[in-house]
């Protein structure tokens, strides 16, 4: 059950900031005993490849912070967040990685379960937030933006630890995080239902 909720709290860290969970994992792993990455996800421990997550974190970081350029990044991270969460997820599990060289058997098999759980996690926050940043930035004037992106980062990095330190309290993250997404959700309706009545007078 904890394995599950470490799970889950990665792949929903990854939905805010892909590059965030793997970073904390690789790093535990290689400079404390906090985390032991299964033999098949030792890789993230490697000098180099956190050298490069560590770049790429600096990259969105600053990109999810300017105004226009953070929906951009949003659309790009479509793929890659959906994609790291299902990495943190499988490898916060302890599930062993899969050379597919028969999809076939890959697909017959329970061998994708746990990569799939961590693509869908990451992917329904990752649309929440997506949907937000424009209502975010039409509401602020473009002031909203690194405010929200930061707090994106610090509650990446909390679910992360979280997910590894104290794993019930992932469960609170994920109420939190739906009950924004259903903010949002409602704040876009109201402002449909406002636009749908006052319609622009014809010219």
């Amino acid at each position: 059950m904890l394995e599950l909720l470490t799970g889950t709290g990665l792949a929903l860290a990854a939905g805010l900031n892909a590059w965030i969970p793997l970073v904390i994992l690789g790093a535990l792993d290689r400079f404390t005993g906090l985390v032991e990455l299964p033999a098949p996800w030792a890789w993230l421990a490697n000098e180099w490849v956190l050298l490069i997550l560590v770049v790429l974190l600096v990259v969105e970081f600053v990109a999810d912070k300017v105004p226009g350029l953070d929906s951009v990044n949003d659309l790009v991270q479509t793929v890659v967040r959906p994609t790291a969460g299902g990495l943190a997820f499988t490898s916060g599990i302890g599930a062993e990685t899969v050379a597919v060289t028969d999809p076939e058997q890959f697909f017959t098999s329970s061998q994708w379960v746990p990569i799939a759980v961590g693509v869908g996690l990451a992917l329904l926050v990752h649309l929440g937030k997506a949907a937000a940043r424009p209502v975010i930035n039409s509401a602020t004037a473009g002031v909203g933006a690194p405010i929200a992106s930061a707090a994106e980062d610090a509650g990446s990095f909390a679910l992360s630890f979280a997910a590894i330190l104290a794993p019930i309290l992932v469960v609170l993250g994920a109420v939190l995080l739906a009950i924004a997404v259903m903010l949002v959700i409602r704040h876009r309706r109201r402002q449909r239902a406002r636009s749908a009545g006052h319609p622009r007078a014809a010219p």
